[in-house]
């Protein structure tokens, strides 16, 4: 299997602790592409593009997640947006022109919100200011607060080859001795501390674990590919806009003899007529 665009999850038997491990490279530049995004920006959207995939491993369930940030700096939205399966997309909207890098400098104050949409049962949802200074501690911080479990949480970008990665340490509250579970922990996150940016990006993840965990026992889980897919239709977006109501539709329909909307994931345009919404309001009527 490719190094890039999988995703790793493993355990450590005989210590209270799993891991993750995740290597991107085409989802990535898909999600990037035709967009024209600063250097700063496209390095950003890489970052929670990996933490999206490491959060969604951690979920146990079966439907989609929204992560989203929002702030008063130069970057005012960033969302992944992704499923169990690993079908990933992401798009972020500036508020001004920027060279700026880094969390702060992109966002200023903001949040991170974390929704939850299972296929059966009710969505929930996680709110976190951004307190920390990089995207990393930010989603360490937000699994403290919502689930108390130590999460240890490394993102890493390479703009030049255009590929982002991600690896995840967290306790398992498997045992009731408290000492040794945090003491495994803490061992672990000290062996995934010494992960090197070119060994992240070059080398298989079975090699680079190995390298890590060599003398850990360590039960890797089957492999996830990650793929960029975005859920946009035509049907969904003619929904949308059938919201407007029929009279305000005629109205722009008259004024610009179509209605014509971008995707902003994927930037798809789609175009519609008369002839589409007469079709729409005539089939609600049924």
């Amino acid at each position: 299997m490719s190094t890039q665009d999988v995703l790793h999850r493993y355990l450590f038997d005989n210590m209270h602790a799993r891991g993750e491990l995740v290597q991107l490279e085409k989802t990535y530049q898909d999600i990037i592409a035709n967009h024209n995004y600063p250097e700063g920006v496209k390095a950003l959207l890489g970052e929670m593009l990996s933490a999206t995939c490491l959060l969604t491993a951690t979920l146990k369930f079966e439907g989609e997640i929204t992560v989203q940030i929002q702030g008063d700096g130069p970057v005012s939205y960033l969302a992944i947006n992704g499923d169990d399966q690993q079908n990933m997309r992401g798009v972020a909207k500036l508020a001004q022109q920027t060279n700026a890098f880094g969390l702060k400098d992109l966002i200023g104050k903001g949040t991170m919100v974390i929704t939850i949409r299972p296929k059966s049962g009710e969505p929930y949802q996680g709110i976190v200011a951004l307190e920390k200074d990089t995207l990393a501690d930010c989603l360490a911080n937000y699994f403290e607060t919502s689930d108390q479990i130590p999460t240890s949480v490394w993102l890493f970008t390479d703009m030049s080859t255009q590929k982002v990665a991600g690896a995840l340490v967290q306790l398992s509250p498997d045992s009731d001795d408290k000492e040794q579970q945090l003491s495994d922990y803490n061992h672990l996150c000290q062996l995934t501390q010494t992960i090197k940016e070119e060994e992240i990006f070059s080398l298989e993840a079975e090699e680079l674990l190995y390298r890590l965990y060599h003398q850990e026992e360590v039960r890797i889980f089957e492999p996830q590919n990650v793929n960029f897919q975005c859920s946009c239709s035509e049907d969904k977006v003619l929904t949308a806009i059938s919201q407007l109501g029929q009279e305000e539709i005629k109205d722009i329909l008259a004024e610009q003899g179509e209605i014509a909307t971008s995707c902003d994931f994927c930037l798809t345009t789609y175009r519609f007529t008369e002839e589409h919404f007469a079709d729409y309001f005539s089939d609600k009527k049924h």
